[in-house]
């Protein structure tokens, strides 16, 4: 079964540079950005790698929007190797447009609970995984894992509107998970929060898949997609996982999204400010624990700056993010500068934590540089804190959102 999810994963990966080898082809220039990573936040610790963007217009560009691809190939100092490919392609004309997000990694991240507020600060509970016992550690709860993501979204566009509608698949293969805390052979047992919610729901505590097909609907005039000056971008996307294709359980999520910018000034137009917020509900049924909604697991991992990947998750969760960009050169655009602030509410159905009982806050500045002026492709160096003391410094390509 294993060897059929890598297959399906490779071929998704062909598909992705297929189109821009067929690009390149056809004799449309293709910018190659050779980004080299060296970075630090929470989740990784010091990372070490490469990470090339690509840009192409697969049409005239007087009506064909750019696509753009990100990779990774990433080794860090808490032992993780991440593979990566996520994009857009938009086809000539815009008449389609084609997201993928696949990944490969043997990773590692620590998880904080379900909810947010008092009740995700990490406990242990013992008898039967009731509260009948609490024990607040000092440390997260990290656990180890491999992940295989396929995602791969096709979406046509309505007339001569910026509305799409399409139909995609998505594979999520959690697996060899070593939940670190974990320690059953104890009197009373260290149980985990990871370990408590997936034995209530009846779910492995080792490894699950999440199998599913989705209904999406996308509006996007962004005049820009690696760093939009203008337009607005809205996106749903009602996702089916049934057994028979796959899936441990059966269920159904629902993801809205909007993003907006609004311009400060007609000479600058990079002197903005900009706005995403985005709602991730489970619907029916139940997700393993891994699989629940959580800031850092948006397609291109940008949610949740000041935060370690997943430090807030739940069965609904709903995050919000404002940032101020503006130019610091009078005459060019090659350096700018962002003052940011995001909000995050989940909810916890087994620890009764409905959502916006309580809301997490983190804020931070950046530095942008363009590298490349006609793609508008920026370096980030971004560093967050947030409320509850965690803090890091981010490092990506293209802007955050």
């Amino acid at each position: 079964m294993r060897k059929a999810l890598i297959t399906i994963y490779l071929i998704m990966v062909c598909i992705c540079i297929s189109f821009t080898a067929k690009s390149q082809e056809e004799g449309r220039k293709v910018n190659i950005i050779p980004f080299p990573v060296i970075a630090t936040n929470p989740t990784v610790g010091f990372a070490y790698g490469v990470s090339p963007g690509f840009t192409w217009h697969m049409g005239n560009s007087q009506n064909t929007s750019m696509s753009s691809i990100v990779g990774a190939l990433v080794y860090t100092t808490n032992q993780q190797l991440l593979f990566s490919v996520r994009g857009n392609t938009f086809l000539e004309g815009d008449k389609w447009n084609i997201m993928a997000d696949l990944r490969y990694q043997m990773t590692s991240q620590p998880t904080y609970g379900l909810g947010t507020g008092s009740g995700s600060i990490h406990p242990i509970v013992n008898n039967d995984y009731g509260y009948s016992e609490r024990h607040y550690l000092k440390k997260h709860q990290m656990m180890e894992y491999d992940l295989i993501r396929a995602y791969m979204t096709g979406l046509r566009r309505y007339e001569d509107t910026r509305f799409f509608y399409g139909l995609g698949y998505h594979l999520d293969v959690i697996y060899d998970i070593d939940d670190h805390l974990l320690n059953l052979d104890t009197i009373p047992q260290q149980i985990t929060q990871h370990y408590r919610y997936n034995r209530l729901k009846n779910f492995s505590t080792t490894g699950n898949t999440v199998s599913g097909v989705s209904l999406n609907l996308m509006y996007d005039s962004r005049d820009n997609i690696a760093n939009p000056y203008s337009g607005r971008y809205a996106f749903a996307s009602w996702r089916i996982n049934p057994k028979f294709i796959g899936s441990t359980q059966n269920s159904s999520t629902l993801w809205l999204e909007y993003r907006d910018y609004f311009n400060l000034s007609e000479e600058r137009p990079r002197h903005m400010i900009a706005l995403w917020t985005y709602g991730w509900f489970v619907t029916s049924g139940n997700l393993p624990y891994m699989n629940l909604p959580a800031i850092g697991w948006d397609m291109f991992s940008r949610s949740g700056r000041s935060y370690t990947s997943g430090r807030f998750r739940g069965e609904d969760l709903v995050y919000t993010e404002v940032e101020y960009r503006f130019p610091l050169q009078r005459n060019s655009d090659l350096l700018g500068g962002v003052i940011f602030a995001n909000t995050t509410t989940a909810s916890s159905r087994t620890e009764n934590i409905n959502l916006f009982q309580n809301i997490n806050l983190a804020y931070g500045l950046g530095l942008r540089v363009m590298i490349n002026k006609k793609s508008r492709s920026n370096v980030n160096l971004d560093y967050g804190w947030a409320t509850n003391g965690s803090q890091g410094l981010f490092i990506s390509l293209n802007e955050v959102f």
